[in-house]
């Protein structure tokens, strides 16, 4: 509140609204947990892949 003026008025919606985006800034977007279990997710999700393709592979001659 150190740029507001003496004479200026704020309204209660006003200091809500700077009070609320001063707690939304405080506020951690993601933990580690879950950057740890996307990590682990995508790195079992990279290990499938290959036998995935293989599987597919197969699956087609068969119907062909």
């Amino acid at each position: 509140m150190g740029e507001l003026q003496k004479d200026e008025v704020v309204t209660r919606q006003e200091r809500r609204e700077r009070r609320l985006a001063k707690k939304k800034e405080k506020m951690p977007q993601h933990g580690k947990t879950l950057a740890r279990v996307y990590k682990q997710a995508v790195e079992k999700r990279a290990g499938q892949l290959p036998e995935d393709k293989d599987k597919r592979k197969r699956t087609e001659e068969r119907k062909t």
